[in-house]
Order: C-alpha cells, then sequence, then structure tokens
C-alpha cells in the first residue's frame, strides 16, 4: 500500500543488488515511491528487473566523486531528481588493525566518503527545495563498538557523526537525515564477518536476534516516515548505549572480557 511521504518520491538505494539495499528498494516501491539501485555487484540490474518498471538498476562505484555524479545524473534522467538517497553501501574491510594504508583505503572510501561525496551534490540541490532525505546505514558498531575490526568500528562511528552533523546543520533548511544502526542481519556482509576469524560474527549473532533484510527495511520506512534520526531495528542497542554513557570505564573492562571470551572460544 502506498503511504503519503513515498507516493510519487524518487528515491536513490545503493548496496542494492542484495541485502537491506534490495529489500529497502522493494519496500520503497511497495510504498509508491520509484527507485535507482545503485551497486558494484551487475547483479543490482537483475534485481532491479524483478522489481518492476519503477526500478532502474545502475552498476557503478559510490565510493568515487565520478560515480555519485553519474548515478545521481541517472536518478536524474530516469527519475527526474531525488527526494529520497539511502546511503547504503557497505563493507567489512580488514581485520584487527590491517597492515598497511591499503587495507584502511577501501573502507574509508565506502564507508565514510561515499556518505560526504553523496551531500556534497545533494545538499546544495535540497536547499534550493528546502526539501530531501539523506539516510545513511551505519551499524550498531557506529554507536557501541566492533570487535574484531578497527576500521568497520572506525567508519560507522564516522557515519553516525555525519549523519548527525547533516540533521542538525540543515534541519531549518528543510532536510532531514537519518541513521541506520542494526546488530545482526541476515546478509552477505554479516557471513563476511565470518571469515576474518569468526569473532566478530560470534559478538554480532550472540548479542540480538538476527533480523531478515524485510524486516529492517519495514522498521527503516516507518521511521523515515516519522523523520526520526536514530533508526534501531534492534531496540535493545538503545539500552546498550545508554550502559555506555553511563560508565565509559566499566562498558571498556566488560567488552575486553567479552572479547577475550570470544577469541578462546
Amino acid at each position: 500500500m502506498s503511504t503519503p511521504r513515498f507516493d510519487g518520491a524518487r528515491a536513490v538505494v545503493t548496496g542494492a543488488a542484495g541485502g537491506i539495499g534490495a529489500a529497502l528498494a522493494a519496500e520503497l516501491l511497495g510504498r509508491g515511491a520509484s527507485v535507482v539501485l545503485a551497486d558494484l555487484d551487475p547483479a543490482v540490474t537483475e534485481t532491479a528487473s524483478h522489481l518492476g518498471d519503477r526500478a532502474h538498476g545502475w552498476v557503478g562505484d559510490v565510493s568515487t566523486v565520478d560515480g555519485i555524479g553519474q548515478l545521481i545524473a541517472l536518478a536524474d534522467d530516469r527519475l527526474g531528481g531525488v527526494d529520497l538517497y539511502f546511503a547504503n553501501a557497505g563493507i567489512i574491510g580488514p581485520a584487527m588493525l590491517g597492515e598497511s594504508d591499503a587495507d584502511w583505503d577501501p573502507i574509508i572510501d565506502v564507508n565514510m566518503r561515499a556518505h560526504i561525496r553523496a551531500a556534497q551534490v545533494l545538499i546544495p540541490r535540497w536547499q534550493e527545495v528546502e526539501s530531501g532525505h539523506f539516510v545513511a546505514t551505519a551499524s550498531a558498531a557506529g554507536l557501541l563498538t566492533q570487535i574484531g575490526s578497527a576500521a568497520y568500528s572506525v567508519t560507522k562511528h564516522a557515519s553516525v557523526g555525519f549523519a548527525e552533523w547533516l540533521a542538525m546543520t540543515y534541519r531549518d533548511d528543510g532536510i532531514r537525515a537519518s541513521v541506520i544502526c542494526p546488530m545482526g542481519v541476515n546478509t552477505a556482509l554479516l557471513d563476511a564477518a565470518g571469515d576474518e576469524g569468526g569473532a566478530a560474527q560470534r559478538a554480532v549473532t550472540e548479542a540480538g536476534t538476527v533480523l531478515e533484510p524485510e524486516q529492517v527495511a519495514v522498521i527503516v520506512l516507518d521511521s523515515v516516515e516519522r523523520e526520526e534520526f536514530l533508526i534501531l531495528p534492534h531496540p535493545e542497542v538503545l539500552e546498550m548505549y545508554r550502559m555506555k554513557g553511563s560508565d565509559y570505564e566499566r562498558w571498556l573492562r566488560g567488552m575486553s572480557r567479552y572479547q577475550s571470551r570470544l577469541n578462546e572460544s
């Protein structure tokens, strides 16, 4: 069923070949929006073709300035503009500290700079029409931390911080920003975490229920409908975040012990 917030809206979803991105696109279409699905994976064109005439697939790299320009130009051509931008593409990155800048560069580009580069194009346009909504997919790791990967934790913290800055800076211009901070979701990204020793994956799956992407998509769009900033598909993340803030030293000691237990198991 279409809803007023999304009926006739023009949306871009990155990282949309599968997982949360594909589910967001399908849910947006179900609520009346038209969508450009973007991904580096050529399978995104097939995903889009299964979703109907209001879905358009684009294969390219949204972590680059040129890629963002091409993507938004395509959205202008196919949809007539962009009302909602879902910066959903993300990667796991290197285990632990990584070994070189080359290990860190891709995840910084995909998980952080891709958001900045998209906003630099979209915000001026949205200011002109006093409307627009930027939705970043971060992670519970962006509020808490990520066992086993410094790069993932750091870039997801950056994603939360950037979305927060957008939300407070451009609110009076009619622009909204939201950030999604889930724990375990049944996607290829969760599987990839298991390739790096298993501790990171176990930390996520032990912390709460692993949701399906379709469940997350419904929660996200309901929250966007209400113009909420912090979107928590796993409500227990809020309690963990409060515990962290109430006694940071205790939190760090507890996480250190938990990490040791995971590494020993």
